[in-house]
């Protein structure tokens, strides 16, 4: 199941995999990608894929959110016990992958 949302400058696409109608989750992830807005203004668009996996019954929720900048494509893969845990993990990585990228670009 896949759902796009377009807001002023940021696509968001969410896709669950072996999943369905997680609607709540979906709007979560959109949220929490929406907030790295905040850090850096130049995201183009992101991909969030939740997964979970069967033979870990701790953290078998899985995330991934891939943020696409200009001339860089950040990655963060993460696990949690719930898809919130994982999805928050990610945008943890993501939130200081960006002000890394931020800083290389005011170093130039």
């Amino acid at each position: 199941m896949t759902r796009t949302e377009t807001s002023e400058a940021v696509s968001v696409q969410v896709t669950l995999r072996h999943s369905q109608n997680h609607h709540g989750i979906e709007e979560y992830a959109h949220d929490a990608v929406q907030g790295l807005e905040k850090v850096f203004s130049g995201i183009v668009n992101c991909n969030v894929i939740l997964d979970h996996q069967k033979n870990d019954h701790e953290n078998n929720k899985l995330a991934e959110v891939t943020v696409h900048v200009p001339q860089q494509v950040l990655v963060a893969k993460e696990s949690g016990s719930t898809y919130e845990q994982a999805i928050d993990s990610c945008i943890d990585v993501l939130v200081r992958q960006l002000k890394r990228y931020k800083d290389k670009l005011k170093a130039h």
